[in-house]
């Protein structure tokens, strides 16, 4: 018995060794939006107050604010503040090409039109079904693990209140946190490399007064 615990304990230690080797780095450094580039629709993104700030606008399609560099391996922590009537998401390990690109998996083919980001995504919900954290494939094969089975995570949510994501990539593995509670464990290897995005859900022709998602304090340490 005292074997196993000294072994747990050894495998405990090497596994948080391994996840601090890198170092932190800020993908935002609060004052401009250096480093990032737009891709889909046309909502506003802007610093205020040293958050990043996404309004959507109508009649555009989801709208992206996409990392220049691309990652692999790598731990994400970010808090974001979004309101209630408006979908967004953290796009990870993901990809756009300037040319239409096709994907075979299994028996089907996707089509992805030039320009179109799509790739992990992870979710943040504000409606009543509170599926933040759970994690979507944007322009591709839709819901990879939603969180209709995980009550403990859809509690975490705060509406309308600052909430933190800790988002965990190795390998074909890909775990989120909300709020310090489990929200998704995928295994999938589809895409093992992309950028990090900030998505504005598109809004069709709603009123957008009032609406937006705020983002602060993101940064990222690439694993080993």
């Amino acid at each position: 018995m005292r074997k196993h615990l000294a072994a747990l304990l050894c495998g405990c230690t090497l596994g948080a060794a391994a996840v601090s080797a890198g170092e932190w780095i800020d993908l935002f450094n609060g004052k401009n939006l250096d480093g990032w580039v737009q891709r889909g629709g046309k909502a506003r993104y802007t610093v205020e107050n040293g958050e990043i700030v996404g309004r959507p606008v109508p009649n555009t399609p989801n709208s992206f604010l996409c990392t220049e560099r691309e990652f692999g391996d790598f731990v994400l922590e970010l808090d974001f503040k979004p309101m209630t009537g408006l979908n967004s998401g953290i796009q990870i390990r993901s990809q756009c090409f300037d040319e239409p690109h096709e994907l075979v998996i299994g028996n089907r083919k996707i089509r992805i039109p030039a320009g179109r980001v799509h790739g992990y995504q992870v979710e943040i919900d504000p409606s009543d079904r509170a599926w933040t954290g759970g994690i979507y494939d944007e322009g591709r094969r839709g819901w990879l693990f939603p969180l209709k089975d995980n009550e403990a995570a859809r509690k975490a949510f705060k509406p309308n209140a600052w909430n933190h994501f800790r988002i965990e990539c190795r390998g074909d593995r890909i775990r989120t946190w909300l709020n310090g509670v489990p929200a998704a464990d995928l295994k999938d290897g589809l895409t093992l490399r992309g950028f990090i995005a900030l998505q504005v859900h598109n809004i069709g022709k709603k009123d957008p007064d009032g609406l937006e998602i705020r983002w602060r304090h993101i940064r990222l340490k690439e694993l080993p």
